[in-house]
């Protein structure tokens, strides 16, 4: 796309200088003072003519290396250049239009290319801040030979540069306590002579009556239940409270939130777990790279965690280590996360104290009680204030005899 040229500083020196020449030679009577202002007039005139001529083509490729990266981490981007169209292209500054937050926007100048030439051009960025950091679009800015007009053409092709979480890691222990979603399990087989291989276990509250193996339930006097087409993998589901209501004056706390599950979730996928998150805007899915993505985009929403609670309920049918980093705020709306837990699995809460977090004045929490009701349905509760770090707050849920440290803040004296 390209812009009608206007005239610069000098330009409109010029054409005021003009005007004011020609007019003092007609009215003094000097014809060659009105000549010489006539000639002066004529200059930026004639320049925003020849800047109406569209300018020559030129053709722009941009490559990020790398696309993902680590806050604070520099990521090179590099713009490819190609002349296109039949004669020569003209001198040219490029600026590119960068987010903000990666940095001023770079300029150079591109120099003349000829049809089909290639000129290449790399600069550097990086952001302390998560989140997708647009590149572009990049402006051609040319001038003419006296400097009297600036004409702009726009590339509209754009990138994208995307900061991760900030990762914090979490120490070399590993999740301790046994239950469902604990330990290596293999996957359902059948017998060679056409009848399932079906693994049994003790019953436990809230399995499906449905599934007791009556036969082996007679042999050993206690119920038993069929435990079929279990996960092959240790699986692991981290529950992000996406509300943004439960944030309003306290973004820092949803930072917090974010940090705190991405830091969970290369912890546990490094101990072998099929890691799924729940709340950050995509559908649940075990590659690490593309939880870590969308965390990296995440942004609180309208919706309630209806859906959220639904979808983490698929996920830990079977059982499964549960994360869930909740606000305290609205809390009836959380009063249905407990019971994503299932039975004889380890269930891990940090519930914020969003109050802690606010920058500006914000109501209070609607209710002090949420992190007791998490304990009370036999989840690992820690209350998170301002200033707790993402390690203190997992190792003071998960360490200790039972790994419960209740509703201890850590962090302070």
């Amino acid at each position: 796309m390209s812009r009608r040229p206007r005239l610069t500083g000098r330009g409109q020196v010029f054409l005021a200088l003009g005007i004011v020449v020609v007019a003092l030679g007609t009215l003094l009577g000097f014809p060659d003072i009105t000549r010489a202002g006539v000639l002066v007039l004529c200059l930026p005139v004639l320049a925003v003519a020849l800047g109406w001529r569209p300018a020559s083509p030129v053709a722009l490729q941009r490559h990020v290396e790398p696309a993902l990266v680590a806050p604070d981490t520099e990521a090179r981007v590099v713009l490819t250049f190609t002349g296109r169209g039949p004669r020569l292209t003209p001198l040219q500054m490029a600026e590119e239009d960068i987010d903000p937050l990666l940095g001023p926007a770079p300029r150079f100048l591109l120099p003349r290319m000829e049809p089909g030439e290639r000129h290449t051009v790399a600069y550097r960025v990086s952001s302390p801040f998560r989140g997708a950091h647009d590149l572009g679009p990049l402006r051609l800015e040319r001038h003419d030979p006296f400097g009297m007009t600036t004409a702009q053409v726009l590339l509209p092709a754009r990138g994208q540069l995307v900061v991760l979480p900030r990762i914090e890691a979490l120490g070399p222990d590993r999740v301790h306590g046994g239950g469902l979603g604990r330990e290596g399990q293999v996957p359902h087989m059948v017998a060679l002579h056409g009848e399932d291989d079906v693994s049994v276990r003790a019953y436990r509250d809230g399995d499906d009556l449905r599934r007791v193996h009556w036969p082996t339930t007679a042999h050993r006097g206690e119920l038993m239940v069929r435990q079929e087409d279990r996960p092959a993998r240790r699986r692991a589901v981290l529950l992000l409270d996406p509300r943004a209501g439960a944030y309003l004056g306290a973004g820092e706390a949803f930072e917090w939130a974010v940090r705190a599950v991405a830091s969970v979730a290369v912890h546990l996928a490094r101990e072998g777990y099929a890691v799924h998150v729940v709340g950050a805007g995509e559908p649940a899915e075990t590659r690490l790279a593309a939880q870590l993505r969308a965390l990296a985009v995440a942004e609180p929403t309208t919706d309630g965690l209806t859906t959220q609670v639904r979808e983490a309920h698929a996920l830990t049918a079977e059982g499964a280590v549960v994360l869930a980093v909740v606000s305290d705020r609205h809390p009836q709306a959380v009063l249905s996360v407990p019971a994503v837990r299932s039975p004889g699995s380890l269930g891990v809460a940090l519930v914020l104290d969003t109050a802690s977090f606010a920058d500006v004045a914000a109501a209070p929490a609607d209710d002090g009680g949420l992190a007791p009701v998490f304990t009370a349905a036999g989840w690992r509760t820690q209350v998170v204030r301002d200033g707790d770090s993402v390690p203190a707050a997992w190792s003071a849920a998960t360490s200790g005899v039972g790994g419960l440290r209740r509703d201890v803040p850590v962090g302070r004296p």
